[in-house]
């Protein structure tokens, strides 16, 4: 199950949990309240998945884009990492699914502070439009991240 909660301050090594002390737990409702949806999908079986193709047919979901976050696979790979974790927003919603391994999506909540969410295999997340997120692996270093945009672009990438 996906887990989330508010970040702390720090500057620190962005792969650490950040997480507050005493902790902030942040729930799927308060997500769901910022536009952030949370499935658990079968990621071993991604391609053949039924609930993936569901989703697929009910968003217009018509291609996908797969992308490696491996440093031996991944072009400009320290750059890439970077530039993840730089706060943007996308004009369409965008969809995560991670296929294997582990690593943390940011989003800001109405107040302008950050809710880490931690996301390891199965998990999909839909981030609205116009939602400040970025992203970056945890201390795991390994993540297969499958995307999905509201106008059909379905990115797998794998750390």
């Amino acid at each position: 199950m996906v887990e989330a909660w508010y970040m702390d301050e720090s500057q620190e090594d962005q792969r650490a949990p950040h997480r507050l002390q005493p902790n902030c737990a942040v729930s799927l409702e308060q997500l769901r309240s910022l536009g952030v949806v949370y499935r658990k999908l079968d990621a071993d079986n991604y391609e053949t998945d039924p609930c993936l193709k569901e989703i697929r047919r009910a968003e217009n979901y018509s291609w996908m884009d797969i992308i490696t976050i491996q440093k031996d696979k991944l072009p400009n790979y320290e750059e890439k990492i970077k530039t993840f974790y730089e706060e943007h927003l996308h004009l369409d919603d965008e969809i995560r699914y991670v296929l294997d391994g582990s690593g943390y999506f940011d989003v800001r909540d109405q107040d302008d502070k950050w809710i880490r969410i931690s996301m390891e295999k199965g998990d999909m997340i839909t981030l609205p439009a116009g939602i400040y997120h970025r992203f970056t692996l945890d201390e795991k270093v390994s993540l297969h991240d499958f995307t999905l945009s509201a106008e059909g672009f379905l990115c797998l990438a794998d750390t």
